[in-house]
């Protein structure tokens, strides 16, 4: 992806709703503003949640207790705690992970529902590099 291309990219990113996740699991959900060349991230109306602290080791249940049940079978349910943040800087250095949060009403034909965003670049890498493979041997004309 040429320069170009990338300002495009992030320029249509602008104002879109961004759930950016980070090194010690913390998400943080806003609408991106902008970003600079260290990959920093500012978040307008940003939410910040947390995983909860894991559970407190328990005494060991003795075997023939039936009130300590190790069925693990069920769905987990984590309540994650969130906190109203406002106007955030994350960090590029912490960002693991990127997505964009769109309803399947606001994106009708561009099929990018709830994907990373880096994926649907993904995408087009591998049609350039098919394409490129394609037309290794000087086979294919201008217009393929």
């Amino acid at each position: 992806m040429d320069k170009e291309e990338s300002e495009t990219y992030l320029t249509s990113l602008l104002n879109k709703t961004l759930r950016v996740t980070t090194t010690d699991t913390r998400m943080f959900l806003g609408h991106f503003k902008c970003t600079d060349s260290d990959r920093n991230i500012i978040l307008s109306q940003a939410y910040e949640y947390r995983l909860p602290p894991p559970p407190k080791p328990s005494p060991s249940p003795s075997p023939s207790s039936s009130a300590y049940s190790t069925n693990t079978t069920g769905p987990v349910v984590l309540d994650m705690t969130s906190r109203f943040l406002g106007l955030v800087v994350v960090p590029g250095e912490y960002i693991t992970r990127i997505e964009v949060e769109e309803f399947e009403s606001q994106i009708k034909g561009k099929g990018m529902v709830g994907k990373m965003v880096g994926e649907g670049l993904k995408k087009e890498k591998e049609k350039e590099k098919e394409k490129e493979a394609f037309c290794a041997g000087g086979v294919c004309g201008e217009d393929s």
